[in-house]
């Protein structure tokens, strides 16, 4: 797959650090905050955008990954807070609690066009699900309105996979065409468990055509 992005080089101290946008906004594709069960909803646009940008992730391991979904328009369901999301390699070393100085820090960057391995990305994330033991998971956690991500690379390749299951597969969901959306998987085992045996956190992966729904039309129609 094929992206274009933006990059950013913002330093902070002695240190540089590389950021990356989606060079055009998601903008049907919104997040709601998961505390501790958040829903992302997007378009067939969208949620394929999502699963190159979290297969780069996975292999670009010194490299941030944000995307702004805030500015996206306002879904028209669901509740909690609309968040933007970050998503990065264990080992970019990104500490969320510096992120809102490394945010005014982004300037206008450069455009950048990168490809996504397809195969490679499925074969790791096959790895991680045939490891049910001792296996990576994602640190999530909400901060300055922003919702993070954070894991090696096989549990991101595993993220982007529901991703793009849910780009091929909602589209051929019944009553998407009337404008409801549909729910197609989630990251649950994905997410380190919250402590203290409460609660499991969940992010619902949900697909939604943007109005006008007469637009859209299910494949094979």
């Amino acid at each position: 797959m094929e992206l274009r992005l933006r990059q950013f080089r913002p330093r902070i101290g002695p240190h540089e650090h590389r950021v990356v946008q989606p060079g055009q906004p998601l903008r049907h594709t919104s997040l709601r905050d998961p505390a501790p069960y958040g829903t992302l909803l997007g378009d067939h646009d969208g949620l394929s955008r999502l699963a190159g940008l979290f297969s780069f992730a996975a292999y670009s391991r010194h490299t941030i990954v944000h995307v702004p979904l805030r500015e996206s328009v306002p879904p028209d369901e669901g509740c909690g807070e609309l968040v933007d999301l970050v998503v990065a390699h264990q080992e970019a070393g990104l500490r969320p609690s510096k992120w809102p100085e490394l945010r005014r820090s982004l300037g206008r960057g450069t455009p950048l066009t990168v490809r996504t391995d397809e195969a490679r990305t499925e074969r790791h994330a096959r790895a991680w699900e045939e490891r049910p033991y001792a296996r990576g998971q994602l640190r999530h956690t909400t901060h300055a309105r922003t919702y993070f991500l954070i894991g090696d690379r096989d549990v991101l390749a595993t993220a982007a996979t529901h991703f793009a299951y849910a780009a091929g597969w909602g589209p051929r969901e019944k009553g998407v065409v009337k404008g409801r959306s549909a729910f197609m998987t989630s990251l649950s085992s994905e997410l380190l468990p919250y402590p203290h045996g409460s609660r499991c956190p969940e992010v619902a992966i949900c697909f939604k055509p943007y109005a006008p729904y007469a637009q859209f039309k299910r494949p094979g129609h």
